[in-house]
């Protein structure tokens, strides 16, 4: 593809399918990927139209090859059926070749929630930091609090704006993958957090010029907060943890799902709350809840 249909394929992401800038930008670079193997693999002119499902396995042979993990390789396959579906659309191509390709099977791995006792030690430390009125402890406490609360993501969280959070309803306005909108309730302990951390920030801001008053969280020098910024600040309070180094962000994501559902919320509601698309996603906590339930039964059971 040229650049300008490169271009055009992009637009075609972002306005027809509502996908988010990282997806786009994935699908673009994995697109570009393909081509530059199809000019290899055919060692001459080629088309898109003129590409069969050989080719398409060949390239995805070669992802492995490359050391590529199977879960990349099947957003790689995802983005070139997303391709073939515009130019589909646009008439350059009369096929998808990428539709009969099999996707790389994955391995399913279950998710690492912190414990109830982790989760306490975390926001106890976290709490603690805060109590002594320092403006980034605050704003660590009140993040730790809704990532726990609500169960949104690093993105969704890092893309906060003050009209999204409202403090008198104590919920909370997130745009999910695909630019979805949900609204989260928010709990006690968060909105409380979150309204410390309010005040901390709107007396810090005063005066101040050149910052960013749209952004709920902010870094030092008053503009947003990346979503990179959010990971550092999270990592250094799970560092806290005897297995810090085992968790990420998404790792309290899990335990909001989880938590949930070990204390028996309805599983189409936590997906609901999670902004999955399919419920087969949601049911990975399940797993989760069950093997925790099985180590408990055989520690404590006289006849496990």
């Amino acid at each position: 593809m040229s650049a300008d249909e490169i271009a055009a394929f992009a637009d075609f992401l972002a306005k027809e399918r509502n996908d988010s800038p990282r997806t786009v930008a994935a699908y673009t670079r994995d697109v570009r990927a393909f081509a530059a193997f199809c000019d290899d693999y055919y060692g001459g002119p080629w088309s898109w139209g003129g590409v069969d499902r050989l080719a398409v396995r060949s390239w995805l042979g070669a992802l492995e090859q490359r050391g590529l993990s199977r879960r990349s390789a099947a957003r790689a396959l995802s983005a070139l059926r997303a391709c073939y579906r515009f130019l589909n659309l646009t008439g350059r191509a009369g096929s998808n070749p990428a539709r009969a390709t099999r996707t790389p099977k994955q391995g399913r791995t279950l998710p690492a929630p912190l414990s109830r006792v982790e989760m306490d030690a975390l926001l106890a430390t976290a709490a603690q930091r805060a109590a002594t009125g320092d403006f980034r402890a605050a704003r660590d406490l009140a993040m730790l609090e809704l990532f726990y609360s609500t169960g949104m993501r690093l993105a969704e969280l890092a893309g906060l704006s003050e009209p999204d959070v409202d403090l008198l309803s104590d919920q909370v306005k997130v745009r999910g993958k695909g630019r979805k909108e949900r609204l989260l309730p928010l709990g006690r302990q968060a909105g409380h957090a979150l309204r410390t951390y309010a005040s901390l920030r709107d007396a810090w801001l005063a005066g101040r010029s050149g910052v960013d008053r749209r952004a709920v969280f902010l870094n030092a020098r008053g503009r947003r907060l990346s979503p990179r910024g959010v990971q550092y600040a999270m990592r250094d309070l799970l560092g806290t943890l005897a297995r810090g180094h085992d968790l990420r962000v998404h790792s309290l994501r899990h335990s909001f799902a989880t938590h949930l559902l070990d204390a028996g919320a309805d599983l189409r509601a936590v997906q609901e709350l999670l902004g999955h698309a399919s419920l087969s996603t949601t049911q990975v906590y399940t797993h989760t809840s069950v093997e925790r339930l099985k180590r408990v039964y055989q520690q404590a059971h006289p006849r496990a």
